[in-house]
């Protein structure tokens, strides 16, 4: 497992300066017109897949439908990510209302679990105790869980890791729907109503309209590619990056958990602007057009006073991720 072994010169301090250059170069302000047309878009896009699945009707066809759904449904979900982080609005009642209408109902998953498990990460990213993110699970992401866990997923989650994705969709519901049976959830009430209206509402649509077989081809590719897509979009992020152990300041917690991922504006929007994860975890409320600005400003920063800054390409990044989760099982080969 790999650690931080930079120290801060002077705690907090660093991040002071690189906070009061951001703020000089007007990069937190709200951008309510970039908001306004991407919500559009992809509130277009998610009522124009379901009225093409019902215009398409009963036909193998509606696999096509799946498929672009799926992206939608990942979108909506990158769009749930910056209500959650308060880029759209500045308060929180409007920020989670369009938040539970964008997870609860739109793609199934709970707004308020998911906020509360991602406001762990960004506490906490890759610390093995804090941050659910790299928590025992189906997969592991240290050689002490590996060693602890066992079995054959361990041994080989690297070559399952894509396979594994296409669950995550399914995954995500399931853990949803436990997080508002334990308690966890605030405003359970609201957060049922809108899981259950999407839960009835998606089923009942397949089951009506389409064959069984069809209904069955058709939420298997969905939820699978949905999974993918939505797993691709974390997976570079974080894994194989180094894990704090609690001593570092919150500038070099952020910066030395975190890759970065070169491209263009096909990439950011492929991946939400999460590509820019460095400046993501430094300030998470900054509108996500401003992110692609912020990263030169961060990463002279960085060489400036001596922080490693990571970046790579897209598929190197899932190299790098892939080839930690090989290493994590290494032990259990041996």
């Amino acid at each position: 497992m790999t650690t931080m072994t930079e120290r801060p010169r002077a705690a907090g301090s660093d991040f002071a300066e690189l906070n009061r250059r951001i703020n000089a170069a007007g990069l937190l302000r709200r951008r309510p017109g970039y908001y306004a047309l991407r919500l559009s878009l992809v509130a277009l896009a998610l009522i124009g897949g379901w009225t093409a699945f019902f215009l398409v009707g009963a036909s193998w066809w509606t696999l096509a439908v799946a498929v672009f759904l799926a992206v939608v449904f990942a979108q909506v979900a990158l769009v749930a990510h910056d209500l959650a982080h308060r880029q759209v609005f500045r308060t929180n009642r409007p920020s989670s209302r369009a938040g539970l209408i964008a997870g609860n109902l739109a793609i199934g998953m709970s707004y308020g679990y998911w906020m509360d498990k991602h406001t762990k990460h960004h506490a906490n990213p890759n610390h093995d105790d804090l941050d659910p993110d790299v928590g025992p699970g189906v997969l592991v992401w240290s050689r002490e869980q590996a060693r602890e866990q066992g079995g054959f997923l361990a041994r080989h989650q690297a070559w399952l890791f894509f396979p594994l994705l296409t669950l995550l969709g399914i995954s995500l519901k399931r853990d949803s729907v436990r997080a508002l049976m334990n308690g966890t959830v605030k405003r359970r009430g609201m957060e049922w109503v809108l899981l259950g209206a999407h839960f009835v509402g998606y089923l009942a649509a397949l089951l009506l309209v389409l064959s069984p077989l069809q209904a069955l081809a058709f939420l298997v590719v969905h939820q699978a590619l949905f999974g993918v897509y939505l797993g691709m979009t974390f997976a570079p992020n974080h894994k194989g990056m180094p894990h704090p152990d609690g001593t570092e300041d919150f500038f070099r917690k952020q910066v030395l958990t975190s890759r970065n991922v070169r491209g263009g504006l096909l990439t950011d929007a492929a991946l939400g602007g999460l590509n820019y994860q460095i400046e993501h975890h430094l300030f998470p409320a900054m509108p996500t057009p401003n992110l692609r600005k912020a990263q030169p400003i961060v990463r002279d920063y960085c060489a400036e006073i001596g922080v490693p800054y990571e970046m790579t390409g897209l598929f190197d990044s899932y190299r790098q991720a892939l080839r930690h989760l090989h290493e994590v099982g290494a032990d259990l080969r041996s």
